[in-house]
């Protein structure tokens, strides 16, 4: 993690933050419940973090890199789920009350405190040469569509089918022990528009308009998340003559990519001549965030971050974690679009939406 004094507010933020700015968007209490007592939905995040150790466990007993890992995913279990149940019974314990952020906080820091930095490496390595190897396929899928409104359509829907690949939830993390997941097929069974959040039609008018000059991604999961949904979208903004920033996490979390990671991944897309399918790459840069949970607070970001970011005008947030249960009403000096898949059945309760809807919730500043 990037030392405290080296983080700073994303300065695309609405100003001042301290009133414009809160990054979890569900708010688990109001200031009229009592301080002492969990609300409602409190008990049902937390159940869904106690529902998940399972799944973090079974990975965990499995790292190679662990001397006794079964040993340490039990502690693991054990004191997560001891957390969490302290909670229940006082939610300012553990520096609470808590939200989204503060439960995945404590969850990364257990695990790192027992020696396990990436327990999904593994999976993150299979999910991504198998990406790696459809890339170009999925590209020359996009390239044949002559219609350009169909064809940042079919981008979209790409970015949405990339993004089911996440082990943090545990409905879907069962589906993956069972079979992996067929790109092509997600990005044809998506649920139907209009989605629960839908301003595609007002993106595709801007879009027409080729009118960003810069756009920065903060991008979501590896695999066919990043290298099948993001990296043929941002392709197609650098063809429009776009330059793009990809900020990744600093360090692991979940199967999130990093931004190592992420630089290994355009390394081995790239043909001799440093092009991405034709596309030339020079204006497509990789940032480290600075971040190291599956969520984040924009008030907190890496200096280069802020520095590359600071003249954008169109921020993307995509995946769930980053752009819905975070920072989903997070306003911005520029055009911002917060682009994910609903995995969890809190989050579709709280848009009023289905489980695996899509939001594309897209905001343009009028200048």
């Amino acid at each position: 993690m990037e030392s405290e004094s080296e983080m700073v507010a994303f300065p695309l933020l609405l100003t001042p933050i301290e009133s414009n700015y809160r990054a979890c968007t569900i708010p688990y209490r109001f200031p009229s419940d009592n301080p002492k007592k969990p609300t409602p939905t409190e008990l049902q995040w937390i159940d869904l973090f106690l529902n998940s150790i399972p799944s973090f466990k079974k990975r965990a007993e499995s790292d190679p890199t662990v001397p006794d890992a079964p040993v340490r995913a039990e502690k693991f279990a054990q004191r997560y789920g001891d957390v969490l149940e302290d909670f229940k019974k006082d939610p300012e314990s553990h520096g609470g009350p808590p939200d989204c952020i503060l439960l995945c906080r404590l969850r990364e820091i257990i695990l790192r405190e027992l020696g396990f930095i990436d327990i999904f490496k593994k999976v993150k390595e299979e999910e991504n040469a198998k990406a790696i190897s459809l890339f170009k396929d999925v590209v020359q899928l996009n390239d044949a569509i002559e219609d350009e409104p169909k064809r940042l359509e079919n981008l979209v829907r790409g970015i949405f089918a990339g993004n089911i690949f996440d082990l943090g939830s545990a409905e879907l993390a069962e589906v993956f022990s069972k079979d992996g997941m067929s790109f092509l097929a997600s990005c044809q069974n998506l649920v139907p528009r209009p989605w629960v959040i839908d301003d595609l039609d007002a993106f595709k008018v801007k879009w027409s308009k080729k009118s960003w000059k810069k756009v920065v991604i903060f991008v979501d999961n590896s695999g066919a998340d990043i290298i099948l949904g993001i990296l043929p979208f941002a392709r197609e903004l650098l063809r429009h003559g776009t330059q793009v920033v990809l900020a990744a996490n600093d360090m692991p979390s979940i199967n999130d990519v990093t931004y190592t990671e992420l630089i290994e991944i355009i390394a081995k897309l790239k043909d001799e001549n440093g092009k991405l399918m034709g596309v030339n790459t020079s204006n497509l840069l990789i940032a480290n965030s600075g971040n190291d949970l599956p969520v984040i607070d924009l008030s907190r970001v890496s200096q280069v971050l802020a520095y590359l970011a600071s003249d954008a005008d169109l921020v993307v947030l995509e995946g769930m974690g980053r752009g819905i249960e975070t920072n989903l009403y997070a306003q911005f000096k520029c055009d911002s679009l917060k682009i994910g898949m609903v995995k969890h059945p809190e989050v579709a309760q709280f848009l009023g939406g289905r489980l695996y809807d899509c939001v594309f919730k897209y905001n343009e500043v009028v200048s």
